[in-house]
């Protein structure tokens, strides 16, 4: 603690700052100023020869600028933004979007300008899409059989229990569960009213979002998801590469996994029809007791002449 008036002990003759020293730390301190200063200065001539172009700036002009701000931008830019960073005037900049729009709609480019809600992204064309994951190594998402089998079941029969799950499959789905949860397809929805209280399992956005549906109203049938799931494949052997499906063909003339096979498209065959059979019986059951609920009012007794 300092006393006031009492003098303070002179420091050691070695942690005194030489003359060189204390010179250099206050030259350092004005040159951190210095260029602090410089480059507020300088950000504002920026400023200042932004405004001078902005006024003579011409509509061709106008879409090369905001082309190169989009193609630079890693997200959607909106109006203001545009007009901040350019300072050209709100007419010049929907003239010039709409510009760019015109040369983007032709769709003869693999890039598009998209709209987003009044925010604007250059975009690669969905047809490029195999190229572009190719050049970036983005790997699509892939599940298995089983995961899809159980994917199915959940989005066709919410809230199901893993219970319900596992007796219409016939296989424990703890595991395809668990992977289901992590990669954000399905949630837990609660836990179910009866002994044991298992949980109760539902389908999020982020699967609306993989299989490009609004709502689960959008789902195929049952026997449609069967013969997507068959056109799939049979696309995926077709665009493979030669010595693959020929690798495929002896591996399919094999005796034993023609057999293995055949066992297992019969299981799923199976399990498809068994799934229509429980939802068909929960569809009675449903209609059983909103008659046991809600029974028929009995016929008004005759009026009396």
């Amino acid at each position: 603690m300092t006393i006031e008036g009492e003098k303070q002990p002179d420091l050691p003759i070695s942690d005194r700052p030489s003359s060189a020293e204390a010179e250099e730390l206050e030259g350092g301190e004005r040159g951190a100023g210095a260029d602090e200063q410089e480059t507020q200065e300088a950000a504002r001539t920026e400023l200042q020869q932004l405004k001078e172009a902005a006024r003579f700036a011409t509509p061709e002009r106008a879409v090369a600028v905001l082309e190169a701000l989009l193609f630079a931008a890693e997200k959607p830019l909106d109006l203001a933004t545009l007009e901040e960073v350019t300072q050209f005037s709100r007419e010049l900049l929907e003239s010039a979007l709409a510009g760019l729009q015109t040369a983007y709609a032709a769709g003869t480019g693999g890039v598009a300008l998209i709209d987003l809600g009044g925010r604007w992204q250059l975009r690669t064309e969905p047809q490029t899409g195999a190229y572009v994951r190719r050049l970036l190594q983005v790997k699509p998402l892939r599940l298995t059989r089983a995961a899809l089998e159980t994917l199915a079941i959940i989005a066709y029969r919410q809230p199901i229990t893993r219970p319900e799950m596992e007796d219409l499959r016939g296989v424990d789905c703890g595991a395809v569960t668990k992977a289901l949860l992590e990669r954000k397809l399905i949630r837990i929805l609660g836990k179910k009213d009866e002994p044991g209280r298992p949980l109760i399992y539902g389908t999020t956005k982020e699967f609306l979002e993989l299989f490009n549906l609004r709502d689960l109203t959008q789902l195929p049938t049952l026997r449609e998801f069967q013969e997507l799931s068959e056109e799939s494949r049979r696309i995926v052997e077709g665009e493979a590469e030669t010595p693959v499906a020929a690798g495929l063909s002896e591996l399919a003339a094999d005796p034993v996994v023609e057999e293995r096979i055949v066992q297992a498209t019969a299981e799923s065959e199976s399990a498809l029809a068994q799934l229509e059979s429980a939802m068909e019986r929960a569809d009675e059951s449903a209609k059983s007791t909103a008659t046991v609920l809600a029974p028929p009012a009995p016929p008004e007794p005759p009026k009396a002449e």
